[in-house]
């Protein structure tokens, strides 16, 4: 999402000079598109790395560095707003995403291909945050606030709908070429094709997304835009309890980040290291399908049970469904299944307790950090605080369990989500407002 500027009272220009299609035809494909390329480098990437031998620390400590370009990106937001179309801005970064992908698919042959890699992959998440801001700030300038609240759905369907697909599909699919091609051809191939696939969801967006450029575009200098992201900043420390509210964010995500990247990492890894010994395949068939579903279940779960309780009565409840996932993995490190159905059982237990537990972060930063005179933005600044949270948790896992071992580093996990409850009782959580009808 991006920052409120001085500017946005000239966004919707943008939407006026284009033909009148309807959202439907250009919500599904835009983002889509987010998710697709957020998913290759913050879950792909690292599955990847682990068939072709990198170690969880290297993979961990090197996808985390990745993730903080959706950490940083509210502090370039504002400055996109001098560019004439946002149109253009999507469609160019989106180019640029399918790029990255082709070139991605080269660096895998290389002889340094891990360093490679990390290069292309470094492009291609500014390059993806960049365009998020662009896609967000489209998406709120051409529909009206009704239109927004309709198509929302649609929105969140296919954003999650990418995950469906590098999750469950290309894993699948890769998992299948590594045993006839090896690994380094099987995902070169792979990304060779997602890249012909952006390209041509591009090209598609290029002629069905609203927004032209308008000669007329009233200039927006960076002066002016520095000083309201200077005020919007002075605005958002200013805010009471702000530094509890900083750190009951990044804590809450403590355990999360170090569990969601070691997890995946730990049922592919060989048995006589203590991993489950998965397949690419069968990684891809538990989280690609079951999992996720289970993760929009408990997401929407978690939505009607916030909105029943209040965020203030439903929060403890939350933050102990955000310890699910450490308990499972735990559980699955000691017991060590062989069954891929009592695996696939347990994921799916853990996805929709994640899924669940993690509604209470995005409602705490929407009711308690983002109100106020620059809501939009404020937002946009707790969300970025909150992914750095889940970075810097991310970036330290690997080194964590590489010195702990699985089983201890999961019980580590667990004890990971008690400050975060702890400071619960401490942190400002806003009363449900009360209605008359």
């Amino acid at each position: 999402m991006t920052m409120t500027t001085t500017a946005e009272a000239a966004a919707p220009a943008d939407a006026d000079a284009a033909p009148k299609r309807s959202p439907i035809t250009w919500v599904p494909s835009l983002y889509f598109v987010q998710g697709l390329q957020f998913f290759v480098v913050m879950l792909i990437a690292g599955l990847m790395f682990k068939n072709m031998g990198i170690a969880n620390d290297q993979i961990a400590r090197w996808t985390g560095v990745l993730g903080l370009a959706w950490a940083f990106k509210p502090l370039w937001s504002p400055f996109l707003e001098m560019a004439r179309s946002k149109k253009i801005l999507v469609v160019v970064f989106q180019f640029t995403g399918a790029l990255s992908l082709a070139l991605l698919a080269l660096a895998i042959q290389l002889p340094m291909f891990f360093a490679a890699s990390i290069a292309v992959l470094f492009l291609l998440a500014y390059s993806s945050a960049t365009h998020d801001i662009a896609c967000d700030g489209l998406y709120m300038a051409s529909l009206s606030p009704k239109q927004q609240a309709a198509y929302a759905g649609w929105q969140g369907a296919f954003f999650n709908a990418s995950k469906f697909l590098t999750l469950g599909g290309l894993l699948v699919v890769a998992g299948h070429l590594e045993k006839s091609i090896g690994v380094h051809h099987a995902w070169s191939l792979i990304f060779a094709l997602l890249a012909v696939l952006l390209a041509a969801l591009a090209a598609y967006n290029a002629w069905v997304l609203p927004g032209m450029l308008r000669a007329d575009a009233l200039p927006i200098s960076a002066t002016s835009v520095a000083n309201t992201l200077r005020e919007v900043l002075k605005d958002f420390f200013a805010k009471p309890g702000i530094g509890l509210a900083f750190l009951f964010i990044i804590l809450f995500r403590l355990a999360e980040g170090q569990v969601q990247t070691i997890g995946p990492l730990f049922l592919i890894e060989a048995r006589d290291k203590g991993g489950l010994g998965l397949t690419t395949e069968q990684v891809g068939g538990i989280y690609g399908t079951a999992g996720t579903a289970a993760f929009l279940v408990g997401s929407i779960l978690g939505g009607y049970f916030t909105s029943w309780l209040g965020l203030k009565r439903a929060m403890p409840v939350l933050i102990i469904a955000m310890a699910v996932p450490n308990v499972v993995f735990w559980y699955l490190s000691v017991a060590l299944p062989a069954s891929l159905l009592h695996t696939g059982v347990a994921v799916s237990i853990e996805m929709a307790g994640y899924g669940f537990g993690f509604v209470g972060m995005i409602l705490y930063i929407m009711q308690a950090v983002a109100p106020g005179k620059f809501q939009t933005a404020h937002y946009a600044l707790g969300t970025g605080v909150m992914q750095l949270g889940f970075i810097l948790s991310k970036t330290i896992s690997g080194d964590i369990q590489v010195a702990m071992g699985y089983q201890s580093f999961f019980l580590w996990t667990i004890a990971c989500g008690v400050p975060a409850f702890v400071l619960l009782f401490f942190v400002r959580i806003p009363a449900p407002e009360r209605s008359d009808r």
